[in-house]
């Protein structure tokens, strides 16, 4: 597998951001509220905004729904999806209320002719086509010819689904293919990016709770991005939406493919630690959330025994003691104060930062 596909990749501009072609990893989420409930949605997008968010998908299961993408565009500042299943009217509309790409399933739009009719009216916009195909929708013909739910079948069904839009004369394509088996979806990952150029929109689907999905995500994306693969992503958890954020920030820092924002490293707790370790870590992992625009390490360590060693490579961290805490910079202990001022002086120090 070369490693540089994600360098080759076809660009596509989603409104006015830009996927493909090296282009930085795109970071996207989808709202869980009533479309056309206008004022929920738009409150939920900000929220997501504020996190991080650059892509946001919202269903178009309704003709009122469909009909709200401008008046929500309106209030927003990042590039909206409509995401579309069977009406190919509901694609349509969608398109006219100004979404910035959609996303369809062209096997199960209604057929040949209103799949054109989906393309053309994208084309006259301008905005990609999001082609999506997960193995639970995985045709029976190939699930009879691969003998069962494979890689190989999602991969087959989602090209045909590429030529499908190909053959409508348009180009104007990003590719999803995802599986909750994270193992199946990593290789059927290898496989479609020697097949095409067009840039691909990854995640693990169905992951789970935010526990449990983000151990999934974590090691399905790891091992797909660390391969040069994929252009934009999305970790679907069961919660809030603004823990994919979190989580996708977080993942992609870790393989050192997005820069800028906290670094935060924390201890396990052990016998000695004499605060509660776990609410201050917590604490601070919400309070970093606002610093985005800071591109260092915060450490928050158990205890005054190995706290300041073990924190001398990040920039600043706050350990416990015996009634007291201690504020550290690059190793050194440079105040002590009462445990419970320990959160806020850590934020007086990030409020006051400089690079």
């Amino acid at each position: 597998m070369d490693k540089t596909y994600r360098e080759k990749t076809k660009q596509i501009k989603i409104g006015d951001v830009v996927i493909g072609g090296g282009a930085p990893i795109a970071i996207q989420s989808m709202t869980n509220t009533e479309t056309s409930d206008i004022d929920k949605t738009v409150e939920q997008i900000i929220r997501l905004e504020k996190a991080g968010c650059q892509i946001i998908r919202a269903t178009a299961n309704s003709k009122k729904a469909a009909e709200s993408f401008d008046k929500i565009k309106e209030r927003i500042h990042i590039p909206i999806v409509a995401d579309i299943h069977f009406d190919y009217r509901l694609a349509i509309s969608a398109i006219e209320h100004g979404a910035d790409k959609i996303r369809i399933n062209p096997g199960n739009i209604g057929g040949e002719d209103r799949l054109k009719v989906v393309v053309d009216a994208a084309k006259k916009k301008n905005i990609p086509i999001r082609v999506g195909v997960n193995s639970g929708s995985l045709e029976k013909a190939l699930i009879e010819k691969y003998g069962g739910v494979t890689a190989e079948g999602i991969v087959e069904s989602a090209l045909d689904k590429v030529r499908m839009i190909e053959e409508c004369d348009y180009d104007n394509i990003v590719i999803s293919i995802k599986s909750s088996d994270v193992l199946m979806c990593v290789k059927a990952h290898e496989l479609i990016a020697d097949k095409t150029i067009y840039p691909l929109h990854v995640g693990i689907t169905e992951a789970g709770t935010v526990n449990l999905g983000n151990i999934k995500s974590g090691i399905g994306l790891g091992l797909i991005l660390s391969k040069g693969i994929g252009d934009t992503i999305r970790v679907s958890l069961t919660g809030d939406p603004v823990e994919e954020i979190i989580s996708a920030k977080t993942i992609l820092r870790t393989l050192g493919l997005r820069k800028g924002g906290i670094e935060l490293v924390s201890c396990p707790t052990c016998g000695r630690t004499k605060i509660d370790m776990i609410g201050l870590a917590n604490s601070v992992e919400k309070l970093i959330q606002e610093y985005d625009n800071l591109n260092i390490k915060v450490a928050v360590m158990g205890c005054a025994v190995n706290g300041p060693g073990e924190a001398r490579e990040a920039d600043i961290g706050v350990a416990g003691g015996i009634g007291e805490g201690l504020l550290i910079k690059k190793g050194e202990i440079v105040k002590k104060l009462p445990q419970e001022e320990l959160l806020s002086a850590l934020k007086e120090e990030l409020d006051n930062w400089t690079i």
